[in-house]
């Protein structure tokens, strides 16, 4: 017998939806019965290839893609309001979007540019997306299907765990991510809106694949993994549904590694 894991009369916004662990994630909401918002920042042809795919799939118009730029706080109350107008309700918020410079640069070398504009988008904007989805979730009716008023997820890594060597600005917003959820678990749950986060290791995307098929830095990497792989994104897409469904009723406030090990090695 086949145990669902049902999101069915649930609502979801995705950020960096259009490419990689954002897709992946669009593509098994839609499967597991949501209607889906996913943002997208430049790469458009992607986005409505993904959103044509999940509707086709459905049989319905329950998946929609929105040009939005999250640098910063200033338009993440604009992709809220039109996640409602699109399917009139919130009920999850998936903070996938990101940027990782691949560049490395020492703490000396690095420019303050990219510190700040590394901190705008990872973390800036996931305070905003916080902020705006919570009113929304708080405001609304619960829905017919719902064992909670909302789930959050928030996208680290086990950069925000245990650091990267030339990489301050990423980790730096990463670890935010974390004790963000820890935070927001503790003053939300009782409200009954439930944050958790995912930490991925090593997955092969867009941004890591030039790093992963390099033959040195390729090696040297999943040298360090346990499992001697990086992940794939449906492996990282599975735990976020997981976490959005009644099964994981009695989670909150947690750090889900899904890294092949790693986090455990070092």
């Amino acid at each position: 017998m086949s145990v669902p894991l049902s999101l069915h009369g649930r609502v979801a916004l995705i950020t960096g939806g259009s490419r990689g662990i954002g897709a992946a994630t669009v593509r098994l909401f839609v499967q597991a019965g949501a209607q889906v918002i996913f943002s997208y920042r430049s790469a458009q042809p992607q986005a409505e290839r993904l959103v044509s795919e999940c509707n086709a799939a459905a049989g319905s118009e329950c998946c929609y893609a929105v040009a939005c730029d999250l640098t910063g706080t200033e338009n993440a109350s604009a992709l809220v309001r039109a996640s409602v107008a699109r399917f009139g309700r919130l009920d999850i918020l998936i903070a996938n979007h990101g940027v990782w410079p691949a560049e490395d640069y020492s703490v000396d070398e690095m420019a303050d540019a990219q510190w700040r504009n590394t901190l705008a988008v990872n973390l800036d904007s996931v305070f905003a997306l916080a902020k705006h989805s919570v009113a929304q979730m708080k405001a609304q009716p619960l829905c017919d299907s719902a064992h909670s008023r909302g789930h959050i997820v928030l996208i680290s890594s086990t950069s925000g765990q245990r650091g990267e060597a030339f990489h301050v600005d990423y980790s730096a917003t990463k670890g935010a991510l974390i004790s963000m959820t820890k935070s927001l678990s503790s003053e939300l749950v009782g409200h009954g809106i439930y944050v958790n986060c995912v930490a991925p290791g090593w997955v092969e995307t867009d941004m890591s694949h030039a790093t992963l098929q390099d033959p040195v830095a390729g090696a040297a990497i999943k040298a360090k993994i346990p499992l001697g792989r990086a992940g794939t994104t449906n492996e990282i897409a599975g735990p976020i549904l997981f976490l959005c469904t009644e099964w994981a009723g009695f989670v909150s406030g947690e750090i889900f590694n899904v890294n092949g090990g790693a986090v455990l090695v070092g």
